[in-house]
């Protein structure tokens, strides 16, 4: 396999080495080593014995729930107890799905270690340089059995990194975020690289096996087209509220003695009452990752930014839609009048952020949690959330965003894994009970306690609100629990940018999701080989053809009538093939 593997690849990664993009890692499980004679006593949520007994004497869990359960000063022997077993009876079942808790892989049979390619960021990266030393996955280790050796490309570098790996034919066990190769996981698996888990995810993961499929929707959205499991996916107990919209410095609503803006024209008059009042750039519009295309302003004319779902329930390009012209006149208006950022073509984060927090800025396109941080807890700025704007009063706000219940990353394991049960147990833990509260929460006592319904939460006097290195809170949320992972991701209570006392963010993305249509959100549909390869490529020009037309137009530097020039040249491109391709996979979602 590895040669034929390596072969294919070889010819596919020279020709598409500076279009992909990250993740690698390699594993080399001691598969012939027996070394399983553990003789100690391990409490689990199903069973309790010996791990080389040759008969496993099932025994009641000692339930410490009377002990842990609102246990505001827990004893370094509660601690212990909690932190180094597998016992998780202090856990409440908060959701309507109860979170599994079969634990008889752990401790692993055998020994074991496991290559695992994550790529890092920059946040995660200056708290943890090296996800080996990650208090999150050491614990792990220490529960499972399993000794993990992660493989991290260097920021910035994950595309190169994982198309040369991909193309030496030298794989690790698991690949964090399989997504990135071309065409997706299930080409992954069709080309050899990764393995089709289909037949061997109730055996080796039935913790995962019992969290996707007490879910219609979560059952949906983590299998092929085809009935395939490929992939481990990040997968939560609800769908994530909307985390991506308008904020306004209450100080700006109190000096224009404005309410906050609905309607495109009440937008206009809020941002040109602010300028007057001193906010010499009211608003951040855009920036290099894209605050442009948002769905926010453009969504109030239908332009939304990429693939969405029309009224007749059929996908459509948003760039091409009618109102594309009238949105481009009142950005091009607005610039005119000073009213965006002046380098909403460049500005990077650093750049935006320095700009939020000075007294030009008014509004912001960007995250509540984000702006939690920066604004409010480090400049005591007060701000709020606006609805996406509308058209005509009365309208209803909409957006493209909506989570699917699905989260996080996705994790694949490939065809080079030496020990396949042994990975497949390593990714399991993150859909148990006990998982769920390492990967969300961090370690019990020193990072969080546990309330009296058993429910996790961060503490006062704990690490995220205490850093001995006194990192920003927006730091802490990478340093003391897994931010994304495959895991069931449990955002709206395990965010401690959402979870701190005085925070609303949250509140913010609450309002946001329950007051907007997100009846045009694309669900997360798949390509096949042959449809991803194209999609990539018409994707590529088409992305780029909007990017420079729509900004040359708001900047000035091209008629508005320009616009005419651009659809044509996106229908010479093969915007009708691209829409084509979108519209049969979402054709066999529907049919899943």
């Amino acid at each position: 396999m590895k040669h034929v593997f390596a072969t294919r690849m070889i010819s596919l990664f020279l020709v598409l080495l500076m279009l992909t993009a990250s993740f690698a890692g390699c594993s080399k499980g001691n598969k012939d080593e027996d070394t399983s004679g553990n003789d100690v006593l391990v409490e689990t949520g199903d069973k309790e014995g010996t791990s080389d007994e040759a008969e496993a004497t099932e025994a009641p869990v000692q339930d410490v729930s009377a002990d842990i359960r609102g246990n505001t000063a827990p004893t370094q022997e509660q601690m212990d107890l909690v932190n180094n077993s597998l016992n998780d009876s202090y856990l409440g079942d908060v959701y309507t799905e109860v979170i599994p808790n079969d634990y008889s892989a752990y401790p692993f049979k055998e020994e074991v270690e496991l290559e695992v390619w994550m790529p890092s960021n920059s946040i995660l990266a200056s708290v943890v340089p090296n996800l080996d030393d990650h208090p999150v996955f050491i614990k792990v280790e220490e529960l499972t059995g399993i000794n993990l050796k992660f493989i991290t490309p260097p920021v910035g570098q994950e595309a190169d990194n994982f198309t040369l790996m991909m193309a030496s034919g030298e794989l690790p066990d698991i690949i964090i975020d399989p997504g990135r190769y071309p065409g997706g996981v299930d080409a992954g698996v069709r080309d050899g690289a990764y393995i089709d888990l289909t037949d061997k995810m109730d055996e080796y993961a039935p913790n995962y096996s019992a969290w996707r499929n007490s879910d219609e929707m979560r059952r949906k959205t983590t299998v092929s087209d085809d009935g395939k499991l490929s992939a481990f996916h990040g997968i939560a107990p609800y769908s994530e509220w909307m985390w991506f919209g308008m904020l306004i410095k209450q100080e700006a609503l109190d000096k224009t003695g404005l309410e906050v803006p609905n309607t495109v024209d009440e937008w206009h008059n809020f941002l040109t009452a602010s300028k007057a009042a001193g906010y010499n750039e009211p608003l951040n519009y855009g920036s290099t990752y894209g605050q442009i295309f948002t769905g926010i302003i453009n969504g109030a004319y239908g332009v939304w930014d990429w693939v969405f779902v029309n009224e007749e329930g059929k996908a459509a390009w948003g760039p091409a839609q009618a109102g594309a012209k009238d949105y481009l006149t009142t950005m091009r208006q607005w610039e005119e009048e000073g009213l965006l950022n002046s380098d909403w073509v460049t500005a990077d984060f650093n750049q935006r952020m320095a700009e939020a927090i000075s007294d030009d800025c008014a509004v912001m396109m960007d995250s509540p949690d984000t702006m939690w941080g920066y604004w409010k807890t480090d400049n005591n700025i007060d701000f709020v959330g606006a609805l996406n704007p509308v058209l005509n009063e009365g309208d209803k706000a909409a957006t493209t965003y909506l989570n699917f219940k699905k989260t996080g990353t996705s994790a694949a394991i490939t065809t080079q894994c030496e020990n396949v049960e042994a990975a497949m147990a390593f990714l399991d833990f993150a859909y148990t009970k006990k998982g769920w509260e390492l990967y969300n929460f961090g370690e019990y006592g020193t990072v969080h306690l546990v309330d009296k319904d058993g429910r996790p939460y961060f503490h006062a006097d704990g690490l995220m609100y205490n850093d001995p290195e006194g990192q920003p809170l927006s730091n802490l949320i990478w340093k003391y629990r897994i931010h994304s992972f495959a895991n069931i991701r449990d955002e709206h209570f395990s965010n401690p940018l959402i979870t701190a006392e005085g925070s609303y963010s949250g509140d913010i993305r609450e309002y946001w999701t329950e007051n907007m249509d997100a009846g045009v959100a694309m669900p997360p549909i798949t390509f096949t080989s042959d449809e991803a390869s194209r999609e990539a490529e018409l994707g590529t020009q088409l992305s780029t053809l909007r990017g420079e037309y729509f900004a040359k137009i708001i900047k000035g530097e091209l008629p508005v009538d320009a616009y005419d020039e651009f659809l044509e040249k996106a229908n010479q491109m093969g915007l009708q093939e691209f829409v084509g391709l979108w519209q049969a996979a979402l054709d066999r979602y529907n049919a899943r």
